[in-house]
């Protein structure tokens, strides 16, 4: 695996101590690992690790900076062959971010802090993988950063035990008890309230020496000074010592009594903590942040209110009266810390994250169109799934289509919008939208090829999105394909696209997937027609969408052809919706000597397949019950006047059809005057249709 960490700095700090930990045993591992940051003291100890370091000025809060930097982070990561960008901080996360999307590379972050609900903080959720150090970090990117659980990680900080030596309190306590606060010199780290607790420590014990190991930025010198001279104030500064910025933190803490933690504001995780425990020093910290994971109260440790002096200065007096609780404290914690926050652990769970994000990848197809439409797609559903089978497969389908795809084995998530009500205009859209990029897809197959589908592939932030070229914001899609001639059925048009992604049309089955609760449904509503052993069953649909008024055929037509199939010792079933009742009633007035089955408006979809199942030729004018039938693998009669049927004719395996050829057909015109194309075919015409299929 090839690995990029990316931080602002390498100077001493938490995050650096865990890039540098991180990276030597990826090498360990036979992993290769490259670090990129503006540069620092630990450059060379991160090099002589064996792993690659790059400058870049990834620190600067300048957006003019931030985006000079992308190309070259680029080009770092084409150069070395990452698999994994790792980003530690925000305004690298930023870089990263760009960088790795445009080399198509997985992209993760790990936050170090409680970030504030600010614009810019956002990036670091957008990841593949949202590494959190500790539980507080975790509750606040999924609730004030809308990160879906799924991708969040825990992996708290560990500690290189090879760097510490443990040393029991009571063999270490001398004739000055040593206290220690190590962290930057800023309000967050409570400085002040530590100063004036240690004078509330110093009436107990004589004896107290004060270390303060860190220094401040440049931005938090006058925070610096206050501290120093509220030491000078309260009496202090003959017993404690500002240490500056020390690396060696192992010697530090070796001479250490015990540690305090003072932050007053949530604390991601609290490495010190840690650290102090894997040397045998005890710990008093206040009860913030991931701090509360670490130390549990009483056993592990002291926890204190934040921003209380008295009870962080009681606590201090009650380990150092106590130097058997000292010593308890020390081992509880030390076992824990060997348990938990050990570092092997720690890369062992960050290679397990890099490894899922590597290979759990996410396809959204997107069909939003009408049901025929969606049946008509099951084939191509089937060949993703065989071509992606390790990929969780999602699609986005409308809200009138989602009965079908219940039990659609080839999905795993099936999301429901509804573009005509709720989700409607360019604020549902957006909405949408936001969903979709929680979901964090890598991959987009935009199957139904519109405005809005375009729009919602690009907005979902997918890497590669796969579609039509076809004018219709076709440039949001950065893997296009031409409608060519010549004109295919609607399931090979649809594999044109998908032979972008290596799939061929091998098999062009339709499928539908009805439960035995429909089928029983169907077989009750039959029972009660009376049909005799050896009738045979035709189905005639006798609608099609209330839009496309030039589908229909005449009423009277449909009336003569189900007496002269009654003749012939044949059923008729008529199908439709609950708008074509009134004319399902009008056609059986108009028949004298037959006995009609209505089962108009009185299935759902999947009861409607069962039912069309069951006839030995279903009849339907290009309609999405036309569809059905070929799915369910029944003979069709289909009735093509406006459309064309090289365009929209599904594959059947058994099929007549019936058209005629005007000068003015297929004119796509949902109206007409004389509806000519339908007219024109005849009772006698389709009769025969029916007796050749039926044989």
């Amino acid at each position: 695996m090839r690995v990029l960490q990316i931080l602002p700095e390498l100077n001493v700090g938490g995050v650096e101590t865990g890039t540098l930990d991180l990276a030597k045993y990826l090498v360990r591992q036979g992993h290769h690992a490259v670090v990129v940051s503006a540069g620092g003291v630990l450059v060379k100890d991160l090099e002589a690790l064996g792993a690659v370091h790059y400058q870049l000025p990834v620190h600067k809060k300048s957006l003019f900076t931030m985006f000079k930097a992308i190309a070259p982070l680029a080009e770092i990561i084409k150069k070395e062959k990452i698999d994994i960008v790792h980003a530690r901080s925000r305004v690298p996360a930023w870089i990263a971010y760009f960088a790795a999307r445009k080399c198509k590379v997985v992209f993760i972050t790990t936050c170090h802090g409680y970030y504030k609900m600010h614009p810019f903080s956002y990036v670091m959720g957008w990841a593949k993988r949202v590494i959190v150090l500790s539980n507080i970090i975790a509750r606040h990117m999924i609730d004030d950063f809308s990160v879906p659980h799924e991708r969040i990680k825990l992996v708290p900080r560990s500690v290189d035990l090879e760097k510490f030596k443990y040393l029991s309190p009571d063999k270490k306590r001398g004739k000055e008890f040593n206290i220690g606060l190590i962290g930057r010199i800023t309000p967050l780290k409570g400085h002040l309230y530590f100063i004036k607790a240690m004078a509330k420590v110093a009436r107990v014990v004589p004896t107290l020496k004060i270390w303060i190991v860190g220094d401040a930025p440049s931005s938090r010198q006058a925070y610096k000074e206050q501290v120093q001279v509220l030491t000078r104030r309260l009496g202090l500064d003959h017993c404690t010592e500002f240490l500056g910025t020390q690396r060696n933190i192992p010697e530090i803490l070796s001479h250490l009594d015990l540690v305090v933690l003072a932050t007053t504001t949530h604390e991601a995780f609290g490495r010190v903590i840690i650290e102090a425990q894997a040397a045998g020093v005890p710990v008093v910290a206040t009860e913030v942040g991931g701090v509360v994971d670490i130390i549990e109260n009483g056993r592990t440790g002291l926890l204190v209110p934040p921003a209380d002096a008295q009870g962080m200065a009681d606590a201090v007096v009650k380990i150092f009266k106590d130097p058997s609780l000292a010593r308890d404290f020390a081992e509880a914690a030390y076992k824990k810390v060997k348990d938990k926050y050990n570092i092997e652990l720690m890369v062992k769970n960050t290679l397990a994250v890099y490894e899922e994000a590597l290979s759990n990848f996410k396809l959204l197809i997107i069909k939003l169109s009408s049901l025929g439409d969606i049946i008509l797609s099951t084939a191509s559903l089937r060949a993703i799934r065989e071509r992606f089978p390790h990929h969780k497969v999602s699609l986005l389908v409308g809200e009138e289509s989602k009965e079908v795809l219940f039990r659609c084995p080839y999905i795993d998530e099936l999301l429901v919008v509804d573009l005509k009500d709720k989700d409607k205009g360019l604020k549902g859209l957006l909405s949408i939208a936001r969903i979709l990029r929680k979901k964090n897809f890598d991959l987009v197959i935009d199957l139904q090829n519109n405005r809005a589908s375009h729009i919602l592939s690009f907005l979902s932030l997918s890497i590669d999105r796969y579609g039509y070229d076809n004018k219709k914001l076709s440039f949001l899609l950065n893997h296009r394909i031409k409608d060519i001639l010549p004109l295919v059925d609607p399931v090979a048009h649809q594999f044109r696209l998908l032979k972008m992604l290596g799939i061929d049309l091998k098999d062009n089955r339709l499928e539908l997937w009805p439960a035995k609760e429909d089928e029983d449904y169907v077989e009750n509503l039959l029972n009660t027609q009376w049909l005799s052993i050896d009738q045979k069953i035709i189905g005639i649909n006798i609608s099609a969408s209330k839009r496309w008024l030039t589908k229909y055929w005449a009423k009277d037509n449909i009336a003569r052809l189900c007496e002269e199939l009654g003749l012939r010792n044949m059923r008729v079933v008529l199908t439709g919706t609950a708008r074509d009742s009134a004319d399902a009633k009008e056609i059986i007035s108009m028949i004298k000597n037959t006995k009609i089955i209505n089962a108009c408006a009185k299935t759902n979809v999947n009861q409607l397949a069962c039912l069309i199942k069951r006839c030995s030729v279903y009849i339907s004018a290009d309609s999405s019950p036309l569809h059905i039938a070929v799915a369910v693998k029944v003979p069709v009669i289909a009735f093509f006047g406006p459309t064309d049927p090289n365009r929209h004719m599904p594959p059947a395996r058994e099929a007549i059809v019936i058209k005629r050829d005007l000068p003015c057909s297929p004119c796509y015109k949902p109206k007409c005057k004389d509806k000519k194309c339908m007219s024109l075919i005849t009772v006698e015409e389709v009769l025969g249709a029916v007796e050749k299929l039926s044989k």
